[in-house]
Order: C-alpha cells, then structure tokens, then sequence
C-alpha cells in the first residue's frame, strides 16, 4: 500500500473530506487530492507530521513503517513554555509524546515542555504537559496563555468580572491580574488547556 492509499484509508475511516484535510493542511483542496493520488511524490516532514496529527494516526504508518493505525496517536512536544515570567513561545518540534485514539478523538493535542518553577511542586522543569487546542478554559483550569502575542506561560487561570488572574502554584509567585482591557490590547489569548502532566525524569 502506497502511502497516498493509506492517507486515503485513514480519511475514509475517521468520515474526513479532502476539504476538511486540506483546511487542516492550510492548502488547496487540489493538493490534499494529489497527496492521496500519489501525484506528489516526496511530501514534505513538516507536512506528514502534520497529516499524521490530522488523520489520527503517526507519520510511521503512513511511511509504511507500522503494520496498524490503530495505535497510539503520538503528538509534537512544541518547545518549552515558561512555567514562571512568559518567554517567547518556540514552536520547533523536540520530541513526541503518544496519547490514546480515545483522547485523539476529542480534539486537537500538542505537547510543551516546562521550564521554570512556578508550577511546582506540581510541575517540574523538564515535565512534559499534554493541551488540549482550544480559545477559552473554565476559571479554575490550568491553561497555556500567550501574552503579547509572542509569550507563552502555563497557570491556573481564574476569571474575574473585570479581568483574569494567572495563577502560579509555587507561592514564591504572587498572581498577576488582567484586566478586560489588558486582554484586549496586550492581546492575551489561550492557547488551550492542560488535560495531563508527564513527569521526566
């Protein structure tokens, strides 16, 4: 099996369009058709780590590398997220992770490496932690935050009538508090929610 069959079979499987993969894919509805047809040939790293995240499934099996598809799901670890002041939020892949098909199913997964102590002793410098793509989070939950635009940093986020608070669990950091405006004009955004946390050691 070529690998545009099985990027067909996995498509068919999870009920996808090439639409819908191509959305995902950030190209022409034309192209994804291609990949699957085999018209392109050597499709890009970046590209298959991506359709693999899209079609639920790891780039060794559409390589060919895996007899099942039906496995773990593994995810990019993107970067290190500050778990103290935010530094800028690097999105270069440094390692996988694998989550189950079950958790795959319930939405788009990446993982951040922790640096820092703020999260402690939760959350250790060098722990990996599994986030859940989404814009916003319940108050209460822990959450990757971008401020500026460019910073990201990993709290206990709580929400307040007139702003949010990010909360560290290492008492040695006070809260800092955003107001609606700040959220506004900073901009502030979530970048999704912390759903599990793997120790390293």
């Amino acid at each position: 099996m070529s690998i545009g069959e099985r990027i067909k079979e996995r498509r068919l499987d999870l009920g996808l369009t090439l639409l819908q993969i191509a959305e995902e894919l950030g190209v022409k509805e034309a192209t994804a058709q291609r990949y699957e047809s085999g018209a392109i040939k050597n499709i890009k790293y970046k590209t298959l780590i991506k359709l693999a995240i899209v079609l639920k499934c790891t780039p060794e099996y559409l390589l060919g590398l895996e007899k099942r598809a039906n496995k773990g799901v593994k995810i990019p670890v993107l970067g290190k997220v500050q778990a103290g002041i935010p530094v800028e939020a690097v999105e270069d892949i440094i390692d996988y992770e694998e989550i189950t098909q079950e958790m795959a199913k319930q939405g788009e997964f990446f993982g951040l490496q922790i640096k820092g102590d703020s999260m402690q002793p939760r959350m250790l410098e060098g722990d990996v932690v599994i986030v859940r793509k989404q814009s916003s989070v319940d108050s209460g939950d822990i959450a990757v935050v971008l401020i500026n635009g460019s910073d990201a940093t990993i709290k206990r986020l709580i929400c307040h009538e007139s702003g949010i608070s990010l909360i560290a669990l290492n008492p040695a950091y006070p809260p800092r508090f955003y107001t609606n405006n700040e959220i506004e004009s900073l901009p502030i955004t979530i970048l999704g929610k912390v759903v599990e946390l793997r120790g390293k050691f």
